[in-house]
């Protein structure tokens, strides 16, 4: 059987990949083809990402497969992180670099929406959790204060459907990226076009949304002349959002799973048929973004390993070079359960410092205080695991499902102290793995598109046996969990 190639450009908010999968007939494989740091850059006091260097190493992946003599493509998509976008003028060109969603423009714009528009009304329409790195709250931050280029904007892109536009020409909105700016009415699966009038939100430069899985056309042919490529893949618009990705990616996910997308943010919900848009999910503020085969992740959004990652950067500053598995092994030999933080408190979202921001609101809230890294990394990964635990129980109410399983992907599943502490603190296996699942996802969902997999079942069976899980059990510690819950529910956010 032939062998189909395919490029999976996976895009997170701290780094990037061009990843080329195979699919033989029996297994999928995906290996780098290069790796590049992301992150914002701060110029004049505002955070952008450099989306020309993106799309420049972008186009040094594709070469590099092209050096190695590298078999004609079946097909090429991006993935990436939500909510971001650029804009484009009449002719279709980007006007400035993307403005990163952890900038400070959109500090209070909560607060000046639903003077406009009630938050019972925006979440009724769109479903999606109240974040203030929404896209909605980032555009209205650009309408109250008169930024000129929403005026010359004829197009907003979200980052993939942007890559994709100059890959291919097209420019849509890819469904499952789209669903994430909080302006997709989550019941038509277009853009809440009333809600965002009322916002003073043009809805005019919002372009047709397209369901993930869509060809949008062949690859420019002064990229494949530029790169070296001996044929014109197709532009494939699969599950753009990495976390719709991933999901597509796990094995054995049924409506009895909880999964959780770990990397900079962590991901936790289900895959279910309908959005979930009851009193209840609107006062534990879940989300219900768009997936594969027109299904809903009806999920929260949680800080994640962002935690670790600011704080060992923190360290770097110092002059300390901790590695990961020290990092874990100094939190192994830590005291348990000697500080506890809420992982999703505003004081974390972007700290100067993190390892002080958390000493901080540990001494505001009368928290013992971490002093070594080995406590302030313990008190970390604690810390999720309990807010894994609450959002758990969440996600069986709302669902009305008996959840059996915890399922993990993503580099966070490569944590195996955090894994640990998950299955003790949810008292529930947990099945870990795959780590790539974003690129994976991107792969698969490309198979199918062409056609090389039949359906999506197919599909994640496939992936099991090309990438087996590891199973972690609850040990005879969570009970002791389990006592540190109302201490955990009772802290601020």
């Amino acid at each position: 059987m032939p062998i189909d190639h395919f490029l999976a450009v996976d895009l997170g908010a701290s780094g990037g990949r061009v990843m080329l999968g195979r699919w033989d007939g029996a297994r999928i494989s995906i290996e780098p083809l290069t790796r590049f740091d992301n992150g914002p850059i701060a110029v004049h006091n505002r955070q952008h990402w450099d989306i020309l260097g993106i799309w420049n190493h972008i186009l040094a992946g594709i070469r590099t497969h092209t050096s190695r003599g590298g078999a004609p493509l079946a097909g090429i998509s991006v993935d990436s992180w939500g909510v971001d976008y650029g804009l484009l003028d009449s002719q279709g060109r980007l006007i400035a670099n993307p403005t990163c969603y952890r900038d400070h423009r959109t500090d209070g714009m909560l607060e000046h929406a639903f003077a406009r528009v009630t938050s019972d009304d925006i979440f009724a329409t769109t479903g999606i959790q109240f974040m203030q790195i929404n896209t909605l709250y980032q555009l209205l931050s650009m309408r109250l204060s008169q930024d000129p280029q929403l005026s010359h904007a004829d197009k907003l892109l979200l980052v993939p459907d942007l890559l994709h536009y100059w890959m291919s020409g097209v420019a849509v909105a890819e469904y499952t990226n789209a669903s994430t700016t909080q302006m997709l009415d989550c019941h038509t699966r277009d853009w809440a076009s009333d809600m965002l009038a009322q916002l003073d939100i043009p809805r005019q430069m919002l372009p047709k949304v397209i369901m993930p899985g869509t060809i949008l056309g062949p690859l420019l042919a002064s990229i494949c002349a530029d790169t070296g490529l001996t044929n014109a893949p197709p532009v494939i618009a699969g599950a753009t959002h990495d976390t719709g990705a991933a999901i597509a990616a796990i094995p054995g996910l049924d409506p009895h799973s909880a999964y959780i997308s770990s990397g900079t943010w962590s991901l936790m919900g289900m895959e279910i048929a309908a959005p979930v848009v009851s009193a209840m999910a609107r006062a534990v503020n879940f989300t219900n973004e768009g997936g594969i085969n027109g299904t809903i992740r009806l999920l929260k959004n949680i800080a994640g390993l962002w935690l670790l990652q600011e704080c060992r950067r923190s360290w770097q500053r110092q002059g300390h070079e901790y590695s990961w598995d020290e990092l874990m092994a100094l939190a192994s030999g830590a005291p348990a359960f000697t500080s506890i933080i809420n992982p999703d408190a505003h004081d974390f979202l972007n700290p100067d410092d993190m390892p002080s921001a958390i000493q901080a609101y540990c001494q505001r809230n009368g928290i013992t205080v971490p002093q070594t890294p080995g406590a302030i990394v313990r008190c970390c990964l604690e810390s999720l695991a309990l807010r894994y635990r609450t959002v758990l129980d969440t996600l069986g109410q709302l669902s009305g499902n008996h959840i059996n399983t915890v399922r993990i992907v993503g580099g966070g599943s490569q944590n195996q102290l955090l894994n640990r502490f998950t299955a003790d603190a949810c008292n529930l296996p947990v099945v870990a793995g795959p780590v790539e699942a974003t690129a994976l996802g991107n792969v698969l969902i490309q198979a199918l598109t062409i056609g090389a997999i039949p359906d999506l079942a197919t599909g994640r069976r496939i992936i099991a046996e090309s990438y087996p899980p590891t199973i972690i059990e609850p040990s005879a510690q969570r009970t002791a969990w389990d006592e540190q819950l109302p201490r955990f529910l009772q802290l601020p956010a």
